[in-house]
């Protein structure tokens, strides 16, 4: 009973119901929340405490960072799930609205930040990977990874310069390349010209693919994911319009400490665990079989290769699926 009572204290209060709101949505800093909220910082930090310790938020730690975001399992998930329906007054519905507009501002300046960084650097994107394993062997793990599968139609998520769709359009019956940056696909597009296979170049973004459901093959996820905020949503998205028994291959960092990457070259995700992959694939329909670690330099590269369940998938694989660590 404390426990509850604890709950309904840490809801009875307008802020943090917009807090509670706001993180429904989306993970956020406590400075986009302050910003959300216009509110100072350290007023916000007192009311994520207050609902961080009646365990309806969860912090969790990147490097100087720290996201928030709602937690999702046991009854406390359940409820706040069903939050949606909660009625609102007239004055309620207002400052909900207002809150959507100024979230809607935070996600507009993330997009922002990093298409200035890809206008910048489109030109050099394929050398700035000078902290990890040479690329060649990670292109080699890759091919080999999905050795004798059908991609079919092939879409190529976050394809930079192309150069993933170029390595993998021989395997492919046809590749999609997508990217937000109209300066990345111009050079993708000079790239990807003498291909045999038809080649599709769209600018979208990976939060909300141009694809119908069920209507792709495979996906390659290739050094992407890290500058997405939501990953969890980018991986939803990929096992939305994956077909049954579909793959998709992601490919980037293990968590890390190399906190200028941030700034340097806009990452806002400093890796990713094996836990957490499993757990979005889990949550995305997907099924994880396969890992692989490429070990050199500061960074290690990660490898996970996962499959969208069928009607034949009658349970999950067993968490201790096939896995592989190389020296490099």
């Amino acid at each position: 009973m404390t426990d509850l009572l604890d709950i309904f204290r840490a809801l009875a209060d307008p802020t943090r119901l917009r807090i509670v709101a706001l993180l429904r949505e989306m993970e956020l800093a406590i400075g986009e929340l302050a910003a959300v909220l216009a509110q100072s910082q350290p007023r916000v930090s007192r009311h994520v405490r207050i609902l961080v310790e009646a365990g309806l938020v969860e912090r969790r730690r990147e490097g100087s960072w720290v996201f928030l975001r709602i937690v999702e399992s046991g009854p406390i998930g359940e409820a706040i799930a069903q939050a949606g329906s909660w009625p609102h007054s007239q004055r309620e519905a207002l400052v909900i609205a207002y809150d959507a507009r100024r979230l809607a501002a935070v996600r507009a300046e993330r997009a922002a930040a990093a298409e200035r960084y890809f206008a910048d650097h489109a030109a050099e994107w394929d050398a700035i990977r000078s902290r990890h394993v040479a690329e060649s062997e990670v292109e080699a793990a890759m091919l080999a990874m999905v050795a004798g599968r059908r991609l079919g139609h092939l879409l190529d998520i976050g394809t930079g310069t192309g150069r993933m769709a170029e390595i993998f359009a021989p395997c492919a019956r046809r590749v999609t390349a997508l990217d937000r940056s109209p300066e990345m696909l111009r050079l993708a597009r000079a790239k990807l010209a003498e291909q045999d296979v038809p080649v599709d170049l769209v600018q979208g973004d990976f939060l909300n693919l141009p694809m119908d459901d069920a209507s792709i093959d495979s996906i390659i996820i290739h050094q992407a994911l890290h500058f997405a905020h939501e990953p969890d949503r980018v991986i939803a998205e990929a096992g939305r319009v994956l077909r049954g028994g579909g793959h998709l291959l992601i490919v980037d960092f293990a968590p890390h400490e190399q906190e200028d990457l941030r700034t340097l070259a806009a990452h806002a995700r400093l890796g990713f665990s094996d836990a957490q992959i499993r757990g979005w694939f889990a949550s995305a329909g997907l099924l994880l079989e396969t890992t692989q670690t490429l070990e050199g330099g500061p960074l290690a590269v990660k490898l996970w290769l996962g499959r969208r369940r069928s009607d034949e998938d009658q349970s999950p694989v067993p968490e201790g699926a096939q896995s592989k660590r190389l020296a490099a």
